[in-house]
């Protein structure tokens, strides 16, 4: 596992309810900030960006992956999530595998129940490291 310094928990809240003052949300009015630490130090951030078509908007997280990849991909090793209040939220199912995607091995997350690892919050995950194995004994 990681190991995050209290400061950058604190960093990654504080950036979290920053990119959630602009979110995007007049459908819901629910919005949601995510911000996370990327393996070669930089932080990335998110919002929720909603859509008149309901199922066609973005998730924070979402816009948080194509931060990612935008300012020059890595991997995640520290994520946080805020709702409108500032209070921690979990991702839902589908944005745990969009991070698992882009995580680094042990990647923590703040939750409800304190931090937790990607493999913690998602277990059994499928995903790319799932292939390199396969790739790799064939």
């Amino acid at each position: 596992m990681t190991e995050t310094s209290a400061e950058t928990w604190e960093t990654l809240r504080s950036l979290a309810n920053e990119a959630m003052t602009k979110a995007y949300a007049p459908y819901s009015k629910f919005p949601v900030g995510v911000a996370a630490l990327v393996d070669d130090g930089r932080f990335v951030t998110g919002a929720n960006v909603e859509n008149a078509s309901y199922g066609l908007g973005l998730c924070a997280e979402c816009s948080l992956v194509s931060n990612l990849i935008m300012t020059g991909g890595g991997k995640l090793v520290a994520f946080a999530c805020v709702d409108g209040d500032g209070n921690t939220l979990m991702p839902c199912g589908r944005c745990r595998q969009l991070l698992y995607e882009h995580s680094a091995p042990g990647m923590l997350l703040d939750t409800l129940s304190g931090i937790k690892t990607i493999d913690e919050v998602l277990p059994d995950a499928f995903g790319p490291r799932t292939l390199q194995t396969y790739q790799d004994a064939h």
